[in-house]
C-alpha cells in the first residue's frame, strides 16, 4: 500500500487464511508523512509494530502478508532478472566476440550481484526451515486436540454439536498449514533452477 491509499485506522486486519489477527490501532510515519508501521492490537497477544508493506487492503479488510513470503518473491524477482541479464550477455558474446571485453565488465557486476543472492537465499531457506518446523509442532497440537475431542465424544464428555465443530476447525487449521507449508517448499523449490559453473560464472542453464 501506499501513503495515498484509503485510511486503514480502526479496520480488521487478517491472515492469508481469513484469520482474525487484530484491529489497526494507528500508524507511525517517518518525516515525509511516509508510513512505516502499523500498530496491531491483538487483544490478550498485545500490540504487534507491522511493517507497512505486509499489509494489503482488500475492500473493508486489511490483510496481512508474512514476511517471509515478501522476501521470497523479492528474492526470486531478482535473482529471476539477474539470470536472465547474464543470459542475454552471454547471448551478445556468442554473436559477437568483439564485445568480450566490454560484457567482462558488466558480467563481473552481475557476478557480484549472484554472490550476494546467494547468501540471501541461505539466509532465506533458513528461515523457511525453522517455520516449517513451527508448522510441524502446531499440527502435532491440533491432532492431539482433535484426537482428545475424540475421546471425550465416546466418553460422552461433549455433545455431537461440540465435537462437530472441533472437528470443523481442527481441519480448517491443518488445511491452512497444509497450504503454508506448499507455499514454503514451492518457494524453496522455485530456486532449484539446475546450473552449472562457467570459468567461474554461476549461469542457467538454457
Amino acid at each position: 500500500m501506499t501513503k495515498n491509499e484509503p485510511d486503514i485506522v480502526g479496520r480488521q486486519v487478517k491472515d492469508m487464511y481469513g484469520t482474525l489477527v487484530g484491529k489497526v490501532l494507528g500508524t507511525l510515519t517517518d518525516i515525509d508523512g511516509s508510513i512505516q508501521t502499523v500498530g496491531v492490537d491483538c487483544g490478550s497477544e498485545g500490540l504487534k509494530q507491522i511493517q507497512y508493506e505486509q499489509l494489503v487492503l482488500q475492500e473493508d479488510i486489511v490483510i496481512y502478508i508474512p514476511k517471509w513470503r515478501l522476501q521470497a518473491q523479492k528474492f526470486l524477482r531478482e535473482k529471476g532478472l539477474t539470470v536472465r541479464r547474464i543470459n542475454a550477455l552471454e547471448d551478445i558474446v556468442s554473436e559477437n566476440g568483439q564485445m568480450k571485453d566490454d560484457a567482462e565488465i558488466i558480467h563481473n557486476k552481475y557476478k557480484s550481484k549472484l554472490a550476494t543472492l546467494d547468501q540471501i537465499e541461505s539466509k532465506i531457506k533458513s528461515e523457511f526451515l525453522v517455520r516449517l518446523g513451527e508448522i510441524e509442532d502446531q499440527e502435532k497440537m491440533v491432532k492431539e486436540i482433535l484426537f482428545d475431542a475424540k475421546v471425550q465424544i465416546k466418553s460422552e464428555e461433549i455433545s455431537e454439536p461440540t465435537f462437530e465443530t472441533i472437528k470443523m476447525n481442527a481441519n480448517n487449521i491443518l488445511e491452512r498449514f497444509s497450504h503454508e507449508s506448499c507455499l514454503l517448499y514451492t518457494s524453496d523449490a522455485a530456486d532449484d533452477t539446475p546450473c552449472v559453473d562457467l570459468g567461474g560464472r554461476r549461469i542457467i542453464k538454457k
